[in-house]
């Protein structure tokens, strides 16, 4: 039996750069009234609890503190952060076994507890994970996941945005698939205020705009690689696209957000990949099927099985 969760409680459970910083930022936003964070390291998870409490003051009230997976059992959220880092010139695939023997030692300690929320996984490869997460704890695939392409999304509207000189808020563009190598751009679907993006580049006299967008493409692939080869790691923005999924959850937004969840009747049966969903306070709540044109279809089933080929090769 799941047991009742507190819709305003967050377990953390992770306390370095990304874990710390998005603790530190669900705080700063007051959707939780209390936060746990979850760490190995307990002096870690202590540290990071007392500093993010000081600032307290300026902020919403929010109880932060360290404890540990019996804290956790109640909480509407569990965001898992834990795992090895991606070291410069290393892919996120790379990393998946690495991680995976860390959700071994984690998923089973809320499966005791009868944890009743849902988990958030950020870890990477978050596709690989999010499903490795749901074998592991046998939950239900709705409340099970990642913070998938919606930081993906995020750097590709402020490319776009940076490009023909307009608020972020009027780009509708997405990425989807792998939030990594694989990821795929619907430059078909993309415009600005309904206008098509390609149209609107036109209008903005950018010229050469089909080599722009391709650049752009890259660049947003390439994000985290470059940002890991200049300070190490990335954690704000993906601080903020775990603010905007604890958004969606708590207040039962009903948002579409391209998340990390398993796909059910489509050409993409049993896999977990970044697809536009409907978050609420169960999770992913409804898959919404991307219209697609055939090359980025192509690309996407390209995407998958790169996927399931490294998911085959997992000991779990």
């Amino acid at each position: 039996m799941r047991n009742l969760v507190n819709g305003r409680k967050c377990a953390m459970i992770g306390c370095g750069f990304v874990g710390s910083t998005a603790a530190y930022t669900l705080m700063q936003t007051g959707i939780f009234n209390e936060i746990v964070l979850i760490d190995v390291d307990k002096d870690r998870a202590e540290g990071e609890a007392l500093d993010i409490t000081q600032g307290i003051p300026f902020a919403k009230p929010c109880k932060v503190y360290a404890g540990n997976y019996d804290d956790a059992a109640d909480a509407l959220v569990a965001v898992v952060s834990a795992g090895a880092n991606q070291k410069p010139g290393e892919t996120r695939l790379e990393l998946a076994q690495k991680n995976t023997n860390i959700f071994k030692s984690i998923m089973p300690e809320l499966v005791e507890r009868n944890f009743g929320g849902v988990i958030l996984v950020l870890t990477n490869p978050v596709e690989i994970l999010t499903r490795v997460t749901i074998d592991i704890t046998g939950f239900s695939p709705t409340r099970v996941i990642g913070s998938g392409t919606v930081l993906d999304t995020a750097r590709l509207k402020q490319r776009i945005s940076a490009l023909l000189d307009v608020n972020s808020r009027n780009v509708h563009a997405h990425v989807v698939g792998e939030h990594g190598d694989s990821e795929v751009v619907l430059w078909s679907k993309a415009n600005v205020f309904g206008i098509p993006i390609k149209e609107f580049c036109e209008m903005r006299g950018c010229e050469n705009g089909d080599f722009q967008l391709e650049q752009i493409s890259a660049d947003v692939k390439n994000s985290a690689y470059e940002i890991i080869n200049k300070k190490k790691a990335t954690y704000y923005a993906i601080a903020q696209a775990t603010k905007r999924i604890c958004q969606a959850i708590v207040r039962d937004e009903k948002s579409l957000l391209t998340v990390s969840h398993m796909q059910n009747g489509s050409l993409f049966e049993g896999t977990v990949l970044s697809m536009p969903a409907i978050v609420g306070k169960y999770g992913a709540e409804f898959s919404i099927p991307a219209e697609l044109s055939d090359h980025e279809k192509g690309r996407l089933i390209d995407s998958a099985k790169k996927l399931n080929e490294v998911y085959a090769t997992l000991e779990i």
